[in-house]
């Protein structure tokens, strides 16, 4: 596999402020607050074990240094997603499962006059996110889970996430919390190697320390479809990384599997809101 991270808000008042005082916000950190963080406790998903899972998982990822690989390993992907998102330099759009932080970067560079904000569940992951990003004024990031996405509603533009959505222990909250924080007219997409209708990925659930969620292409549209997304879609894109002759990875039988997986491509589902 091509290795992945993902994504509470521990001093997330503290956050805000910092956020509004570089970028000159107007949104209300009360605001922020009461809505995101302080919502009924009937809305919120009633175990924590699993996302303390994640988060100790991937922190123990962070501090191996492969948030910092993820970019080599999921920027050819990605790219072709940008590019179909028409992001607007004004854009506000928030990265969930931004792990060290490699495509918020990337996206604030997108938007010099928007805002972009990445939330991962592993607090080591945002420490190392924020240590490289120094500099980057209209790019913050914030420690959260997508069941209770610490943020407002209706203020992204767009909302992307990247190899993190099949962690979710709750895919169906995690689509709902998309669509709340999307902006009117806003979009989210979400883009993943690990998905039931590539058979070459199959393998990945028992190789990894966390549980995981294959659903297809239909099962996450119908979660889109369901939350109140419109124009629910999805397209493959495939992985033009050249092959190696020989592979010696955990991920892959064989070059010959990893190619095959390469060609069927990433699953990209988007909906509007």
């Amino acid at each position: 596999m091509l290795d992945t991270p993902i994504h509470e808000a521990p001093n997330f008042a503290a956050g805000v402020a910092g956020w509004r005082n570089r970028m000159g916000a107007s949104v209300p950190a009360a605001d922020v607050l009461s809505r995101s963080l302080f919502r009924p406790r009937s809305e919120l998903m009633p175990e924590a074990k699993p996302q303390q899972n994640l988060r100790e998982e991937f922190n123990r990822w962070a501090a191996d240094g492969r948030g910092e690989s993820m970019e080599h390993d999921h920027w050819p992907i990605a790219r072709p997603a940008l590019e179909l998102m028409q992001i607007a330099e004004t854009s506000n759009i928030m990265d969930v499962g931004c792990g060290a932080g490699w495509l918020s970067r990337i996206l604030a560079q997108r938007v010099p006059r928007g805002r972009v904000v990445g939330m991962d569940i592993s607090d080591e992951m945002i420490a190392h996110a924020r240590k490289a990003s120094v500099g980057q004024k209209n790019l913050s990031f914030v420690a959260g889970t997508v069941d209770n996405i610490p943020w407002e509603p209706n203020f992204f533009d767009r909302i992307i996430t990247v190899e993190s959505s099949y962690y979710w222990p709750y895919p169906a909250q995690g689509v709902r919390e998309l669509y709340r924080v999307a902006a009117n007219d806003g979009s989210a997409w979400t883009l993943i190697n690990y998905y039931r209708d590539n058979p070459y990925c199959h393998q990945w659930g028992k190789l990894l320390a966390v549980p995981t969620q294959l659903l297809s292409a239909d099962e996450w549209k119908n979660l889109f479809r369901d939350a109140g997304f419109e124009n629910v879609a999805h397209q493959l894109i495939p992985d033009p990384t050249p092959n190696p002759e020989t592979y010696t990875g955990r991920w892959f039988r064989d070059a010959k599997e990893l190619a095959a997986f390469r060609a069927i491509g990433a699953l990209l589902v988007y909906g509007t809101k």
